[in-house]
């Protein structure tokens, strides 16, 4: 069995570049290949030399398609990777998408560079080119949600949905016995367009996001999206025009759902609505055409505007800089870093009847973020522009998992991982997360440096706190009596899933209080009622494979560890904060 390492290459300390290396003996397998965003510091890292021969790699796997996960795989097939980039079916098409904008936006910012004069490179070249782009979509291959995937030489993956943007996934790797979990961009509980996320796998290492680490995003007071509302209404009335940069994938889509519903309930007046983003309208095609929409969700109900309309070429874009009538313009990218965007804000800022609404996260070193944090000037194109347009943020829109969320997230998972390493944050969110996760769960968590290497070892999960092993293998699990219930005090109502995760955890870790809690009625096995002490101790190390959920009942499918293994269904009953009756088969 050879050494497996994991090495920080991206994202750890700073939100975005996400870049992790897993090396298994002389094997090099890259989950997300991103490019830096935000701080020169960061950005300038796109250029550096890549720490390891890109052409030694042999395959990338893809979370999800934003610039910050899959925008420097161009760079890497430029300077000689010829592997395979696995992600699912969705990823790929928006990732194409993506990565054509993008390799578009360079060439066009060498150019201008060159002509204005403004770039300290003679002459200003761009990271890669469209044809880089299309080198590198030859290399994808699809892989479906929930599906083991084999990598050749040992190595599978595992796809979960993320609910973060429409294909984005949780990776689970394993080799040898040995397991990584990776988060990528996990999205919210409740998101506003896409199916919610699924529960991966269980894993010993477990890498995950913490850009909101640090807070929750805000219950609406009264009607959702009033400040965006109040906004138009106020701008509108004074012959102003109103710029939303919107990230053209997921972002795009739900800003037009909520002006689309706030119209048509009279909230903001009628005017024309323009989506300058090639890249969004592209987006669009690919949302119509998924099935990881909500059911009650389709893409025509959210672009039922009469007056919206498509910006098609520069000369329609180049009109809408200084609008002479007022409307709302979105365009990307959504924290203002480049694209169309910027040239309407390099128009629009000085002139006090306009408005900007910011939509999600504002990177350290954006344009949007130092809006938010009321610069007077911003620096575009070579020069200063001041800022007397009205800046507002609706945090509404964002489908980010915030502090609940992430540690939801992770009480989800079926077992309780060894160490849990947090990136995709900054340094005080990521720290503000390690200390809920090390009070609550009592594991080990780190906020590792750029470049830091840790070793991936074969083992069971640690726990942070002995737990009092049986006398023998096989002897049973003592559960104390189920505390009583007092209907006044009953917490909220528990998904399908959670408790069949918690139960998968309980006989995994024999957590006798954990499975009492669970428990509140027989449990059969055979048909026979026996006793759950006993029942527990011989299903010690059960591990939860599959579920199927039917509301109030359940049929769980899992793995006992043995040479062979013995595979064991249980039926369940739920009463929505547990189990009120188990029968057993197999």
């Amino acid at each position: 069995m050879g050494q497996m390492t994991l090495t920080f290459l991206g994202a750890a300390g700073t939100v975005t570049g996400s870049k992790h290396l897993v090396t298994i003996g002389e094997r090099r397998v890259l989950v997300d290949a991103g490019l830096f965003q935000g701080e020169k510091k960061w950005r300038e890292q796109n250029w550096a030399k890549f720490p390891v021969d890109p052409g030694s790699i042999s395959d990338i796997v893809l979370t999800h398609a934003h610039l910050d996960h899959v925008g420097y795989i161009p760079a890497l097939v430029k300077h000689g990777f010829r592997g395979t980039i696995w992600c699912t079916p969705d990823t790929i098409e928006l990732a194409e998408i993506v990565l054509m904008d993008s390799a578009h936006l360079q060439e066009q910012d060498a150019k201008d560079a060159a002509e204005g004069g403004w770039s300290k490179h003679n002459p200003p070249l761009a990271l890669y080119t469209q044809e880089d782009v299309q080198t590198t979509m030859r290399l994808f291959r699809p892989v479906p949600f929930d599906v083991d995937t084999d990598l050749r030489e040992g190595l599978t993956i595992r796809l979960t949905r993320a609910g973060h943007i429409l294909g984005s996934a949780c990776v689970n790797l394993s080799h040898d016995g040995r397991s990584v979990l990776f988060s990528g961009d996990l999205g919210r509980h409740d998101h506003p367009v896409l199916k919610p996320r699924g529960v991966p796998q269980g894993a010993d290492y477990v890498l995950m996001e913490s850009t909101y680490g640090d807070r929750e995003h805000p219950e609406p007071e009264g009607l959702p999206h009033e400040l965006f509302a109040e906004t138009i209404r106020r701008t509108v009335a004074r012959g102003g025009s109103v710029l939303v940069p919107a990230f053209a994938v997921d972002r795009t889509e739900a800003v037009l759902k909520v002006i689309t519903e706030m119209h048509q309930a009279g909230r903001i007046p009628e005017v024309p609505v323009f989506v300058n983003s090639p890249m969004a309208t592209a987006a669009l095609k690919v949302y119509r055409g998924s099935d990881e929409l909500r059911p009650d969700m389709d893409v025509d109900d959210f672009v039922d505007l009469r007056n919206l309309r498509e910006v098609r070429s520069v000369e329609e874009s180049r009109s809408l800089n200084d609008p002479t009538f007022p409307c709302i313009i979105i365009s990307s990218s959504g924290m203002a870093t480049g694209g169309r965007v910027v040239h309407h804000l390099e128009h629009m800022l000085p002139d006090p009847k306009h408005s900007v609404v910011l939509t999600g996260y504002q990177g350290v070193g954006t344009r949007g973020r130092s809006l938010l944090e009321g610069a007077k000037q911003l620096k575009m194109h070579g020069r200063y522009v001041p800022v007397r347009a009205t800046i507002v943020q609706d945090q509404e829109f964002s489908v980010h998992a915030d502090c609940s969320d992430l540690l939801d997230w992770l009480r989800d998972l079926p077992r309780k991982p060894r160490t849990v390493f947090l990136v995709h944050g900054e340094q005080d969110s990521a720290e503000a997360l390690r200390e809920r996760i090390v009070d609550e769960f009592g594991i080990t968590c780190v906020v590792p440096r750029q470049g830091e290497v840790v070793s991936v070892d074969v083992g069971p999960a640690v726990e942070a706190e002995p737990v009092q092993e049986p006398a023998q293998v096989g002897s049973p699990v003592h559960i104390p009596p189920a505390p009583t219930r007092d209907a006044a005090t009953v917490g909220p109502r528990l998904t399908t899933l959670q408790v069949v995760n918690r139960l998968a955890r309980a006989l995994e870790e024999g957590n006798g209080e954990l499975l009492a809690g669970l428990l509140h009625g027989p449990v059969r096995v055979g048909g026979v009622e026996t006793d759950a002490g006993t029942w527990a101790g011989e299903l010690r190390g059960f591990e939860l494979v599959d579920l199927v959920d039917a509301g109030r009942r359940a049929v769980a499918r899992g793995m006992l560890p043995g040479d062979p293994a013995r595979e064991v269904v249980f039926f369940l009953e739920l009463d929505g904060e547990g189990i009120s009756g188990l029968d057993q088969v197999g």
